[in-house]
């Protein structure tokens, strides 16, 4: 179930900046204010949000070790969650955060399983950022084309065991009903797409154990 093609969906912004500028967004802008090539040469760095291809995969590994290196709570296996997904062709999406042709950070969505059966239901994360390229908004922008791409593939739900306010802002929430065994309520996140929220116990995919991460998996997920 996993998407190709390196290009599908860009998402482009400017360093520093909040505003986030789709594809739709950039072809109106070019039809206001048609760029040349001066302009563009003097123009911010921009960030393109893509597919993975088989050439970042050394990349995306040097990213997530990086993002995770100094984090305390962290075991320091995400790199291997990321390749038992990819090695189990269960990694529904793998996005690229890509800066003047340099990967700088890298999100993972994978399929979850619901306890009621309920389908279409993925799991968030790892998401990470280089260390000198955190606090600019990356990850926000990773985590909205992932959403956004999750939605086009008819997903019903995304969750995630993360930071009690972080990911409030894409709205998450605590999840009446719906759990993750071994995990506090307080950082297990759910966000239906279609109104309904599951009720049971949600197990992230067996990847998530890989080279010692706890049974379940899930709690150590976003570096950005």
């Amino acid at each position: 179930m996993r998407q190709t093609g390196p290009h599908c969906h860009c998402l482009l912004y400017p360093l520093n900046s909040p505003k986030i500028v789709t594809e739709s967004r950039m072809r109106h802008e070019k039809k206001r204010w048609p760029r040349t090539k001066e302009k563009d040469e003097t123009m911010n760095p921009k960030i393109v949000i893509r597919n993975e291809t088989p050439d970042d995969v050394g990349a995306i590994r040097d990213v997530t070790v990086a993002a995770f290196k100094t984090l305390e709570i962290s075991q320091h296996t995400e790199q291997f969650i990321v390749e038992a997904l990819r090695a189990a062709k269960d990694l529904t999406l793998s996005l690229v955060a890509e800066m003047d042709c340099r990967v700088v950070g890298h999100i993972a969505f994978s399929p979850v399983t619901i306890s009621d059966g309920t389908p279409n239901w993925y799991g968030l994360g790892p998401v990470s950022v280089l260390p000198e390229y955190q606090r600019k908004g990356i990850g926000t922008a990773l985590i909205e084309e992932g959403l956004s791409r999750l939605k086009d593939l008819n997903a019903r739900g995304c969750c995630l065991v993360g930071h009690p306010e972080y990911y409030r802002k894409f709205g998450f929430k605590n999840p009446s009903g719906l759990m993750h065994e071994g995990v506090p309520p307080e950082v297990f996140f759910a966000l239906s797409f279609d109104g309904h929220i599951p009720q049971g116990t949600v197990t992230f995919h067996e990847a998530f154990k890989a080279d010692g991460q706890r049974e379940g998996g899930g709690d150590v997920l976003q570096r950005a």
